[in-house]
Formats: structure tokens, C-alpha cells, sequence
């Protein structure tokens, strides 16, 4: 036993020291072109996400409150309400509108990178007074590559929320770039941060609690503090993944993390284009496989909604239950954030609308007669036997038509295109608390666009929190 532990040990050696020398130095010219074309998209959909979520979601007025009350220096622009906050609390507050609508980007662990990093470099490149295009999307590829590592290292178990547990540290590496932090303070601010660890899964598994939208903001506030104090000589703990009590032992539990997918080829191997997703539909990740399977199977057939007599989902072993049960609450699910966390509601609206929108979890649409009269035909088995969830479908004449689901729109294997991502951008915008002038809601997908061209990267946020 003694063996196995020294042998463990020494493949982990150094690990959050490389990890610290990554963040520190890495430089624009690593990035490769198809990097950097991925992490436009990425800052278009999060901005998106953010700015919808200060018109739809009922909590985001409520944080906002809190933010304003407390008052402070006025650093970094609050997107959606206008007027601007001290940066730690300009990433609570964008960082928790990351996560509220779920239609944020995602990756193997799973985490949302764009949620963790994006609000934290706005924030952070403010308050510096501005940073250039391509320093912006320098810090942001820190993070987005450290953020998927760690997800890719180990998976995590039903205990804790990867984009919670993560996000204090890969948005903890995109401040800390930003910010020009050397190897030793990157070192320092990644330590202060995985001292803020954090993220039951426990917000998810009864009654609705809005704190599940506020992920994003809980690591965005720890991240930029911890870059902060960092700078200031603030020392932390230096073998955060390695050590005798570091994230593998204390958090993930996992006989022998994958070191390699953590740290080996830093610079120089990017994972996201292998690992990451954009969200098409305005839900749980976990509801995507059976939402692509009900729609494909009602093009390949010419199924409409009056067609289906029910609907089954074959689900494999080990899948995350908590989208399906207790199924009656599930069918006709009290609030946005639990319709958006069930399976059989967000099925139901793609069987009876022939896609999945933000509009589809409006209050009006809770209660509309079809849709949950729709949810109370779709069941579920689990299925032993299978690997990839299946999608049976029964029309009114007995006929069946079964499909296992092996692509999902946004997948890397069935990328988004950019009028994709461009399309969400304004549909979202349009959700604005504070309206976007439509003038300003162009130029900054042109600003994208162009964004390593960029003297002051700020500008865009500028535009959008205008109004």
C-alpha cells in the first residue's frame, strides 16, 4: 500500500506548479487558430447568457439589489442593469447571471468555463482601465484550458457541482494573467482560491433554491479576490491538486487522477476543442441527449405533436436521476430553474413545440395546457444494457419509433456555426432588463469579431451596458 501511495505521489509531483507557470506565462501566439475562433464564440454566448438573465430571471434582481446597496468604488460594468460595482462584486454579480438561465456553454467534468472566467476577465480588464484583445483572450484560454483539465482528470461524483468546485481556481488563473501575476504569486492566488472551494450538489436535489444559478457568481467574487491578494504578497497553499489534502484527496476522491490530462504539453495542448459544447436549448446539459432524440426522430418521421401517444427514454446506468425525479413534480415542475432541471417538462416542450426556447419556460409557458399535458407521457427506464440514452416514441396508431441519441447539436463532433451563435446573442439581448440599443448589440458582435485586433477589449461591455 505504501508503494501504490509513493507512486502516486511522484506522478502528481509538481503539478500545481506547472499549473501556476501555465497561467503565468502562457502568451497570444500559443493559441492556435482554431483556439482563438472558439473563444470568441464562447465570449459572444456567455455575454449572451448574462444579459438574458437580468431580464428572465427573478433572482438576478435580487442579487442585483445586494449589489447596489453595498455601494463601492465603480470599477467594472454590471451587464444587463447598467451602472458599475467594484470588480470582485461586478463578477458576482455577471458570474451569477452566467448560470441562472442554464444556456451557458459547458465541457467534460462537468463545468461551465465560460461562466468561471468570462464575467472575471471583464471585470478584472476594467478595473485595470482596459486590456487589449488579445491579452483578454489570452487570460480567458488560461482558464477555459485549466478549468477542462481539471474536469478531464477525474470525474467528479453526484457530490459536488464541477463548475463551483473548479471555477474559484481556472477564474483565479484568468484574473491572475490579467493582472501579470509572476509564477510564484499565480502560485499563491491559486492556493487562495481552493481555499474557497466550494458547491454541493445539494441545491439541486429537492425543492428549488435560486443560490443554484449563483455559481458562477460565488467563484467569480473568490476569484478575483484571490488574484487580488496575490498581487498584494497574500501567500496560499502551493500543492492544491498533489498535496496530502489537495483538491484529488479532500474534494474528487479518486484512487489515481488522470495527471496527464491535468498537466502534461501546458501551452501546448488545448482539450476544449476536443471537450467543449454550447448549449443550443435553454436547459440542463443532462436534458440534451433526449431533447436531440425527440426532435430527430419527429423530422426523420414526420411526427407532429398530436402523433404521439408517448414518449420513452432508455437511460443508461449512473446517469443523474435528479432530472427525473420525483416524476409528478418533474412533469409539472413549479418555477423556471426546476423545469429547467427536468427531463420529461423540457422533452415535452420540444415534442409539442418542435424546439426548446427561452420563451418555453416563461411563467406563462409552466402552466400551458399542452406542453404539460405532453409531460405527462414521457417515463423512463433505466436500461443496463445501453451506454447512450435511447428515445422511443408511440404514435396513436401503435406504431413505434426508437433512436439512440449519438449527436447533440453543439457538440464537437456537430458544431454551432457563428450565425448560430450570433442568433442566440441577440435573441438573449433581446431579454435585457435595461434594453440594448440595437446599434450597440451590432457593433459589439462586430468588436468580437475582431477582438484580437482590439486596443481596449472593454469597449464591448461598455456598449452593452449602455443600454
Amino acid at each position: 500500500m505504501t508503494e501504490v501511495i509513493l507512486e502516486q505521489a511522484a506522478a502528481g509531483a509538481g503539478a500545481s506548479r506547472k499549473i501556476a507557470a501555465f497561467a503565468s506565462s502562457l502568451q497570444y501566439d500559443q493559441l492556435p487558430v482554431e483556439v482563438v475562433a472558439r473563444l470568441k464564440q464562447c465570449l459572444l454566448d456567455s455575454l449572451a447568457v448574462m444579459i438574458g438573465a437580468s431580464g428572465l430571471a427573478e433572482e438576478a434582481k435580487s442579487v442585483h439589489d445586494y449589489v447596489e446597496a453595498l455601494g463601492g468604488k465603480p470599477e467594472a460594468s454590471i451587464l444587463g442593469f447598467g451602472g458599475k460595482a467594484p470588480a470582485v462584486m461586478a463578477a458576482f454579480m455577471n458570474g451569477s447571471m452566467g448560470h441562472m438561465l442554464d444556456y451557458e456553454d459547458t465541457a467534460v467534468g462537468p463545468v461551465h468555463p465560460g461562466t468561471t472566467t468570462i464575467p472575471v476577465a471583464f471585470a478584472v480588464a476594467e478595473r485595470l482601465g482596459g486590456v487589449s484583445g488579445k491579452d483578454l483572450l489570452t487570460a480567458i484560454a488560461a482558464g477555459y484550458d485549466i478549468a477542462v483539465r481539471m474536469g478531464s482528470s477525474a470525474m467528479l461524483t453526484q457530490d459536488w457541482f464541477g463548475t463551483q468546485l473548479f471555477g474559484y481556481i481556472c477564474g483565479a488563473a484568468t484574473a491572475g494573467r490579467l493582472l501579470g501575476l509572476d509564477t510564484d504569486q499565480m502560485e499563491n492566488a491559486l492556493g487562495i482560491a481552493y481555499n474557497q472551494l466550494s458547491g454541493t450538489r445539494e441545491m439541486a436535489s429537492g425543492e428549488a433554491t435560486e443560490v443554484r444559478g449563483m455559481q458562477g457568481g460565488f467563484t467569480g467574487q473568490g476569484a478575483v479576490a484571490a488574484a487580488l491578494l496575490a498581487q498584494r504578497g497574500m501567500t496560499g497553499d502551493k500543492e492544491i491538486f498533489e498535496g496530502r489534502f489537495g483538491l484529488y484527496k479532500n474534494y474528487v476522491d479518486v484512487p489515481q487522477p488522470d495527471w496527464d490530462a491535468l498537466a502534461s504539453d501546458l501551452g501546448e495542448r488545448f482539450t476544449m476543442l476536443n471537450s467543449h459544447t454550447f448549449k443550443v436549448w435553454p436547459a440542463c446539459a443532462g436534458t440534451r441527449p433526449p431533447v436531440a432524440g425527440i426532435l430527430q426522430l419527429k423530422e426523420e418521421h414526420g411526427l407532429s405533436a398530436e402523433h404521439i401517444e408517448s414518449i420513452l427514454i432508455s437511460v443508461p446506468p449512473r446517469q443523474n436521476m435528479l432530472l427525473w425525479d420525483p416524476i409528478e413534480s418533474k412533469r409539472r415542475p413549479p418555477s423556471s430553474i426546476d423545469a429547467k432541471y427536468s427531463i420529461p417538462f423540457t422533452v415535452a416542450i420540444a415534442a409539442q413545440t418542435g424546439g426548446v426556447t427561452l420563451r418555453g419556460y416563461t411563467d406563462e409557458a409552466l402552466v400551458a395546457p399542452d406542453v404539460l399535458a405532453m409531460a405527462q407521457r414521457v417515463s423512463y427506464v433505466v436500461d443496463p444494457a445501453i451506454s447512450k440514452t435511447a428515445v422511443e416514441i408511440t404514435d396513436r396508431a401503435g406504431a413505434s419509433y426508437r433512436k439512440t441519441v449519438t449527436a447533440i447539436p453543439g457538440d464537437p463532433s456537430n458544431p454551432v456555426s457563428q450565425s448560430d451563435v450570433e442568433a442566440k446573442f441577440r435573441d438573449c439581448v433581446s431579454f435585457s432588463h435595461r434594453p440594448v440599443n440595437t446599434a450597440n448589440v451590432q457593433r459589439v458582435i462586430e468588436l468580437v469579431a475582431n477582438l484580437e485586433n482590439l486596443d481596449d477589449a472593454t469597449e464591448i461591455v461598455r456598449l452593452l451596458a449602455q443600454g
